[in-house]
């Protein structure tokens, strides 16, 4: 992959100058396993009551980076401590769901993978096998969430897109155990995601639901964007990158033509500035912007680009290039006393709250700058 002189440079010293501020953040928040920041000051989901949520993954993950990128024994520690924390989620069935790969790939995975740790093997691959039985087999896709308390809707079969980054999992397991099985399971996943969730302009559905006995598609839904059939920027970025992963551990070339789709649809939104809205087909009159979705598109379009060469691949480095470079200048909170990244990302455009910090984010940020430079271990 090429990339010219001064975007290196950028991206070099970008890197240097976040890895400068992470030092300092892990110093504060050793103890934590963040998702978002109150006044500054990364808050805490270690808790029994919150150790479940889908994020937790992601703060161990942005310290196996800064360990390849440094090798100091700070950000192993905090990494292996984020991973112990996560057996008590791993041994709760109600606390699993279809994200197992979000929490344990940067976190039992990537020890494993850096360490050997044969206990860090044995987590990601129980991990898996909780995954791969959340399988329908009638409409070969994963079911997404357990069944809510008091929830009156039926959920049994419901799918999303940001499943599309947990297949990995499966792929691990698979190549780590020989057992076919687990592949199948991903790889099957995947086709239906393809037909049901990926439209013919390249953008995506967030859910799809399915009828959970005969796994025909019942209707989408808006989920975390603007309403049905919209575009959450999010779910863009999740199918993008989530599809060229897929490519890379099977070399299906289908894979590969969808996450090219989904990027030139996701390329062609891209707005002036270079700053991601919540959904590409919210009103215009809301300028509510997701710094995730930027950061994981950029992830995927660099992924990409590798896979291309001349002017294609040009197209998706400088796309992902003018979003990153977007980030550090509107949306990024560079004061070191402050422990966030990014500051403008938006976890669904109906909620209440917008534009905040959350930890994927900064991890996509940090993961993105580290393809860049070739530096990046690869978690997924």
């Amino acid at each position: 992959m090429y990339l010219e002189e001064k975007d290196l440079v950028w991206a070099q010293e970008t890197l240097e100058r976040t890895a400068h501020k992470l030092e300092k953040v892990a110093q504060r928040s050793a103890e934590k396993i963040p998702y978002t920041t109150v006044d500054g000051v990364h808050d805490d989901k270690s808790g029994d009551k919150e150790i479940g949520w889908w994020t937790n993954g992601f703060w161990g993950g942005i310290m196996w980076q800064m360990y390849t990128l440094t090798g100091k024994e700070i950000y192993r520690n905090i990494a292996e401590q984020n991973e112990n924390k996560l057996d008590a989620d791993l041994m709760d069935y109600e606390k699993l769901d279809h994200d197992n790969g979000f929490k344990w790939l940067p976190t039992a995975v990537a020890d494993y993978r850096v360490t050997g740790n044969r206990s860090s093997k044995n987590r990601g691959l129980l991990a898996a096998g909780n995954l791969a039985g959340r399988y329908n087999c009638a409409g070969k896709f994963i079911r997404a969430w357990n069944d809510w308390p008091n929830s009156k809707v039926d959920r049994r079969g419901w799918a999303i897109i940001d499943c599309m980054m947990n297949l990995p999992l499966l792929y691990w397991a698979s190549e780590e155990t020989g057992d076919p099985r687990f592949s199948q399971i991903a790889a099957n996943h995947a086709d239906t995601a393809m037909k049901a969730f990926i439209r013919g302009d390249g953008s995506a559905n967030h859910i799809v639901e399915f009828d959970p006995a005969s796994g025909e598609m019942i209707k989408s839904y808006g989920g975390q964007g603007y309403g049905e059939g919209s575009s959450w920027t999010r779910g863009q970025s999740w199918g993008l990158y989530g599809f060229m992963l897929s490519y890379l551990h099977t070399q299906n070339n289908a894979y590969l033509e969808t996450a090219e789709r989904i990027a030139n649809y996701f390329i062609a939104n891209i707005p002036d500035s270079g700053l991601i809205p919540v959904d590409f087909r919210q009103p215009e009159d809301v300028k509510l912007e997701d710094s995730t979705a930027a950061a994981i598109a950029s992830c995927g379009l660099i992924e990409l680009a590798r896979q291309k060469d001349g002017r294609q691949q040009k197209i998706y480095l400088n796309a992902a290039l003018k979003m990153l470079q977007a980030l550090t200048k509107n949306s990024f909170n560079w004061n070191e006393e402050e422990d966030n990244l990014l500051t403008k990302c938006t976890a669904a455009y109906h909620d209440e709250k917008h534009e905040f910090s959350i930890i994927y984010g900064d991890y996509f940020f940090l993961e993105a700058l580290m393809k860049l430079t070739d530096k990046e271990l690869f978690i997924w």
